[in-house]
């Protein structure tokens, strides 16, 4: 988790940043800064897709370490970048780190952890993503304020960024299968069988060799499968980047919200995923998981609730009014995202099987990715064509929708 904290934290270090230091900072314009977004996805739709089988086939720390490689390679390219090459180039390398990552990470925690203790390591990965992200942020303000040279300073950026991942690639490479309960470190299928008298046969009839696992389509075919990879498609576009992208607008223009507040709301959502977390731990380990997921975007309508009614009790109302709903929003939120995050992973390293887990989890980061490229363009078009009631509202309906999906799976699966 400590190289994990520290890539997310070089991650934060040039994720605002990206966009206007290709564009304008280079001055390479708006569509080098968009051709390095579209290689970016188109990069990382391509990976995902081939990295799951290789998962599958191999050893998903394999998998994880070559997409550190092209993350730490891709950022490390943006630091001398002068030129759309260079600036697309490192869009390919940094779309296929993540594509690679994403398409091993729950391998790689399954081989890390424990069963018992799944829950607790999504949840976990969860927060210290965010934190680092976070920190990183911070880090990067401080370093651009009043920096000489904002070029300059972004361009140092990029670099630590790229060194960031290299620690991430080491720890991912040193994780080994964990022996399961009841085998030995040897494969079962190679250890010698004996016959009626007594005489082992083992070296006479080789291991047969191991079928390979469900295809993208086989997993796509199976109805709770299916269900959990909409989900996470939902959760992203309707949960995760609105709190993101949609509300800090939606509490500064619609509600004239001081950006001090705006900031202190983003960091009450941090907050407390860290310390709701130990908190909410073994609630969280007792609940069924469909019941967690589904307990999720729940929490998000009543967090939305939240933010509908500081924004009916309008600026006469008292301070600690306005603005104590806001931060019940965010705690609310986090909540939200906690039930998530300890059920999601879970669920689909259960019914994928491990020999189609590398799959699963492309199918689920391609979904992600949907769900993040489409989310803050429909949000900022709510916030843009609605009151602060009507936008509030239409993110509660959103979450709502997402939960009759999660209400669909757990039915589906308690049917079964």
């Amino acid at each position: 988790m400590g190289a994990l904290l520290l890539s997310s934290l070089g991650n934060g270090l040039c994720f605002p940043f990206t966009s206007i230091y290709i564009s304008q900072l280079l001055g390479l314009g708006g569509r080098a800064a968009g051709g390095y977004f579209i290689a970016m996805a188109a990069a990382s739709f391509a990976a995902a897709l081939a990295g799951g089988p290789l998962a599958d086939r191999g050893s998903p720390h394999r998998v994880g370490a070559l997409g550190g490689a092209a993350l730490a390679v891709g950022y490390a390219l943006l630091a001398p970048a002068g030129s759309v090459a260079l600036v697309l180039a490192s869009g390919v390398c940094v779309g296929a780190g993540f594509g690679f990552f994403y398409a091993s990470i729950v391998g790689i925690v399954d081989l890390a952890v424990p069963e018992s203790g799944r829950r607790s390591a999504f949840a976990i990965r969860h927060i210290v993503n965010n934190a680092g992200i976070g920190l990183g942020s911070v880090a990067a303000g401080l370093a651009l304020h009043g920096a000489a040279t904002p070029v300059g300073a972004l361009r140092w950026l990029y670099l630590a960024n790229g060194l960031a991942a290299l620690p991430l690639i080491a720890v991912t490479l040193g994780v080994r299968p964990r022996a399961r309960p009841g085998h030995g470190p040897a494969d079962h299928a190679a250890e010698p069988h004996i016959d009626a008298a007594g005489k082992g046969r083992g070296e006479e009839k080789p291991a047969e060799k191991p079928r390979p696992g469900p295809t993208y389509r086989t997993l796509l075919r199976a109805r709770p499968m299916a269900l959990l990879i909409l989900a996470q498609a939902l959760f992203a576009i309707v949960g995760f980047t609105q709190i993101e992208a949609t509300v800090p607008l939606l509490m500064h223009d619609r509600m004239a919200v001081t950006l001090g507040w705006v900031s202190a709301v983003v960091a009450a959502n941090s907050f407390a995923l860290i310390a709701l977390q130990p908190l909410l731990r073994r609630r969280l380990e007792r609940l069924p998981e469909t019941v967690s997921l589904a307990a999720g975007p729940v929490l998000w309508t009543g967090a939305f609730g939240c933010g509908l009614g500081a924004a009916l009790a309008g600026e006469a109302a008292p301070a600690a009014v306005r603005y104590g709903l806001l931060l019940a929003f965010a705690v609310i939120f986090a909540a939200g995202e906690l039930m998530y995050s300890s059920a999601f992973y879970p669920l689909l390293l259960r019914w994928s099987g491990e020999e189609a887990v590398g799959r699963a989890s492309a199918l689920a980061s391609l979904a992600w990715n949907l769900g993040t490229a489409s989310g803050p363009p429909i949000g900022l078009f709510v916030v843009a064509n609605a009151s602060a009631t009507g936008s509030w509202l239409a993110l509660a309906l959103g979450a709502a929708a997402a939960f009759t999906v999660a209400a669909a799976l757990h039915s589906r699966t308690t049917d079964a």
